[in-house]
């Protein structure tokens, strides 16, 4: 990794920290979030998935419309940092502990690497 994408990875870090404090306390079931990024196709590259407690509270934040307001936050924040999302909908996903834990026996870095 090249000097620059580690400023800027520490700096995605940093902002997504941030966003993850505001989705914890606002959305209900919302745990984590993480991101993938290939800097050398940055920023299209860059994937956040986003982590719910149950498949209920993902499906219930689902139709209420809360992954809109996710990605705005989210949205919002990486682009304080001039790191904008081209595309929520293919560059945010979300998951659950509840699936990880039934699919992969809470193993995370094998379920994401197999998405």
């Amino acid at each position: 990794m090249k000097k620059n994408d580690k400023k800027t990875e520490k700096l995605i870090i940093k902002t997504l920290t941030d966003a993850c404090h505001i989705l914890t306390e606002s959305v209900e079931g919302f745990e984590w979030l993480t991101h993938f990024v290939d800097y050398d196709t940055f920023p299209q590259s860059l994937e956040i998935v986003c982590i719910f407690d149950t498949e209920y509270s993902l499906s219930k934040a689902l139709q209420e419309h809360q992954d809109s307001f996710i990605g705005s936050v989210i949205s919002d924040k990486l682009q304080s940092i001039n790191v904008p999302l081209k595309n929520n909908a293919k560059q945010i996903s979300f998951d659950s502990e509840e699936a990880c834990e039934k699919e992969h026996n809470s193993n995370w870095t094998r379920r994401l690497l197999s998405q």
